[in-house]
């Protein structure tokens, strides 16, 4: 399916590996010129060079803290004249209710809520002027059912969705079009991560880990980046004109819920 798309300028947060590499891949496979972010250089470039190596396109890497007032401009100053976004930041850390301060909430949210709203804010008015514009959070599937130890993301990207439920029914009459969408788990470092608390707090492989959370999910697999990447592209794409403010899970079914 050709996405329409091609010759288009996205930034892509946090797209040195895991989730925002395989959305970056796949727009660049779509024809779109990219800008990426991440916070290591080394890491960053060398995603940069694969992917302009692969598809052809022009590809900016700029290595930055996109959390940040000083690396939010960094980024858009480097980025141009954008007709996508896709925002993106790793999660907090997991833990108990009893563990989290004030101050774990604040950096949660600048994270995993304000940073989206400001790019949002400052991207989205000249989406607006041309017409034509598409925006994906990347959140999680915890908006939808909480993961209890992860109560710091449940509410930063809980928060997240609030925000863009009303905002994206503003800008969808301008040409933007503003959806989430909401991961499960995927073969990623988050994964790792994860999978790691839970071979180090029950004493078991990381292998075994691993195998519990597989069986758990309805595909009995995780995800995989390219796949996920691929309906990242879809939505960003001219046929996505209709999907507006909507949540999209990419979890394997491993939400139940039956809306």
């Amino acid at each position: 399916m050709d996405l329409g798309i091609s010759g288009k300028r996205a930034l892509v947060c946090a797209s040195s590996k895991g989730l925002g590499r395989g959305c970056a891949e796949q727009l660049a496979a779509a024809g779109v010129n990219l800008v990426l972010n991440a916070r290591g250089a080394e890491a960053l470039e060398e995603t940069a060079q694969a992917i302009r190596d692969e598809y052809g396109v022009e590809v900016v890497a700029v290595a930055a803290d996109i959390t940040s007032e000083a690396g939010r401009a960094k980024v858009l100053a480097a980025a141009g004249d954008l007709d996508i976004l896709v925002t993106n930041a790793g999660g907090p850390p997991p833990g108990m209710w009893s563990d989290w301060t004030r101050e774990d909430f604040i950096a949660a949210l600048d994270a995993n809520m304000l940073t989206p709203i400001a790019l949002m804010t400052e991207i989205m008015p000249k989406m607006i002027d041309k017409g034509w514009g598409r925006v994906v959070n990347i959140t999680s599937q915890s908006v939808k059912a909480p993961i209890p130890q992860l109560g710091l993301s449940n509410a930063a990207r809980t928060g997240l969705t609030g925000y863009v439920a009303g905002t994206a029914r503003q800008v969808a009459p301008f040409g933007v079009i503003v959806n989430n969408m909401l991961p499960g788990i995927h073969a990623t470092d988050r994964a790792i991560q994860l999978d790691t608390g839970v071979s180090q707090k029950e004493g078991i492989s990381m292998d075994e880990a691993k195998a519990r959370r597989a069986a758990a999910i309805p595909a009995r697999r995780y995800g995989t980046r390219q796949e996920f990447g691929a309906t990242c592209a879809f939505l960003c794409s001219e046929h996505a004109g209709f999907i507006v403010g909507q949540n999209i899970l990419c979890d394997g079914g491993g939400t139940n819920a039956t809306i």
